[in-house]
């Protein structure tokens, strides 16, 4: 099973905001990235998105858009040498987001739509699908199907939850195994989106349940996950889009170090 390039075959972490902010937040963010990674030992992608498309309200915050975001992602990248990784939405940002990200990222309710998927395969550059929360395991081997089609090399999945009535999500820590059994990739654990409550959050906007962040990412790293997705921020009550579910950056070191103890730990029982 190739690993998800940039990333080697030990555990990886994809961090950052939810969408891209100014300097004054993306580049501290960065830095701090960079830094824990080279203390801890592990490779660190930056992410953060240019657009979030899929909001629970028109009148949500989206981010800077295609153009100004990508600006802003390339600072970032030149500041800190992190690779990145940022969402797309539509065939027709592909050849921008390729000017910039090291990493596409397909949202987890486009991970059916199949010109995207083709056609973000066609690019080159190293493709993470997030499970749709409506999707089995063995249902995204298709989309990494559609993916490799176009020609890519390099596909990961992620893990962010399953439906849970019409405002929660749970984890079955089985689908880490069904998934790198099904799609036959790297498998990235979500987090902080598999805490989300969708829709109950102030003014319809998505919740979310970040005190349980850490017990979930240690039982993920127990049961197979090859890397961490964790959105962070200085300050996620402030934050424009996904507050409720982010850590904050000041405690991403302690909950990241654990995590890395159980995943190193489990592999040592196993060997």
């Amino acid at each position: 099973m190739a690993a998800l390039a940039p990333f080697g075959p030990g555990p990886f972490l994809i961090a950052g905001p939810c969408v891209v902010e100014d300097d004054r937040l993306n580049l501290p963010v960065g830095e701090h990235l960079a830094e824990l990674g080279a203390r801890l030992g592990i490779p660190v992608t930056y992410k953060a998105s240019f657009d979030k498309a899929n909001r629970s309200r028109l009148a949500a915050a989206r981010g800077p858009g295609l153009e100004a975001g990508l600006e802003a992602l390339a600072r970032v990248r030149e500041a800190t040498g992190l690779p990145i990784l940022t969402d797309v939405h539509e065939v027709a940002q592909l050849a921008s987001a390729c000017s910039v990200a090291d990493v596409l990222q397909i949202p987890a309710f486009l991970c059916r739509q199949t010109d995207l998927l083709v056609a973000a395969g066609r690019t080159g550059k190293p493709v993470n699908v997030k499970k749709g929360q409506w999707m089995s395991p063995e249902g995204m081997a298709g989309a990494v199907e559609k993916v490799r089609s176009g020609g890519a090399a390099s596909v990961a999945v992620t893990e962010r939850g399953t439906f849970f009535g019409y405002g929660d999500l749970v984890v079955d820590m089985r689908n880490f195994a069904r998934l790198r059994a099904a799609c036959r990739t790297p498998v990235i654990f979500d987090g902080t989106h598999s805490v989300q409550q969708p829709g109950r959050g102030e003014e319809g906007a998505s919740g979310g349940l970040r005190e349980c962040i850490p017990d979930l990412l240690c039982a993920a790293a127990a049961a197979g996950a090859d890397g961490f997705f964790l959105e962070t921020h200085p300050d996620p009550n402030r934050a424009p889009s996904d507050g409720p579910n982010m850590i904050p950056l000041a405690q991403l070191e302690g909950v990241v170090t654990r995590a890395l103890d159980v995943w190193r730990a489990a592999r040592k029982s196993h060997d």
